[in-house]
């Protein structure tokens, strides 16, 4: 519990039961989840909307990040280097087709591609899919 209000704490956020437990959520499972996949983990206690919106300020506070996969959009947590004014997720995200999860691979940085002139890059996402090594 300590850690949860220490991160709200940091990115200067009020501690809510909907906030910690969404961040705990994050905490525990360990990968990268849809809005979805916490509607079903916390939708007895919270709306839909209400975990919209706590993921929306987690995004613009820096505490999370989006994950686009073959499914749609995720979220995962951000490194520790993240904040409002800066997020640094330029990693590679595996996606396993066994189990389906979809984690980021934060010691793997997306190689540096040469767009053609006239073309400036904003975001990078580089999705790579396979079978992860708990079901090798």
């Amino acid at each position: 519990m300590d850690q949860l209000r220490e991160t709200l704490k940091v990115h200067h956020l009020r501690t809510t039961t909907c906030r910690e437990d969404v961040l705990s959520t994050f905490i525990n499972r360990k990968n990268a989840l849809s809005h979805g996949d916490l509607e079903g983990e916390l939708g007895e206690n919270y709306d839909r909307v209400t975990i919209y919106r706590t993921l929306k300020t987690f995004l613009e506070k820096g505490i999370i990040h989006k994950v686009l996969d073959d499914e749609g959009l995720r979220y995962a947590l951000c490194s520790h280097s993240c904040s409002e004014e800066k997020h640094q997720h330029d990693h590679i995200h595996f996606k396993c087709s066994s189990c389906g999860e979809t984690n980021c691979l934060e010691n793997l940085h997306i190689p540096a591609v040469q767009l053609p002139e006239g073309y400036h890059p904003e975001h990078f996402n580089l999705l790579i899919q396979g079978v992860c090594p708990k079901c090798n």
